[in-house]
């Protein structure tokens, strides 16, 4: 199984910054792509930011400029700098994890993983 923990979630007033973290951990063989999703109250879960080991990255509109996301390919870990936050970037982040997992002598399996999801809250 691939496990992810997330960090960095919390309330900061309109324009101030945060950092989100997410780890993944185990049998890992491959990491295609890593990104970020949001859901704020009410709302459906919506792609924040997707960048592929292809080296492609596309943000949604509503934050590019403002948030930047970076990876530690050693580590297994996608980062998501949030600057210049707004009351709209309020929401639950959930990191997301697409690869392949497997042991050696055994075909690796494709997996897609999900954070347990961090709490932003941005006030006015």
């Amino acid at each position: 199984q691939v496990q992810l923990v997330e960090s960095g979630g919390g309330l900061v007033q309109a324009g101030g910054s945060l950092r989100l973290s997410c780890a993944a951990s185990g049998s890992i063989v491959r990491i295609n792509a890593m990104g970020w999703y949001r859901q704020a109250p009410g709302q459906q879960r919506e792609l924040v930011v997707l960048t592929t080991s292809g080296g492609s990255t596309n943000y949604a509109d509503s934050v590019k400029g403002r948030f930047t996301v970076s990876r530690d390919n050693a580590k297994n870990t996608v980062y998501l700098q949030m600057n210049s936050l707004k009351p709209e970037d309020t929401a639950v982040y959930y990191c997301n994890v697409k690869g392949l997992r497997g042991w050696e002598g055994v075909p690796a399996i494709v997996f897609d993983a999900w954070g347990q999801g961090t709490l932003v809250t941005v006030s006015s």
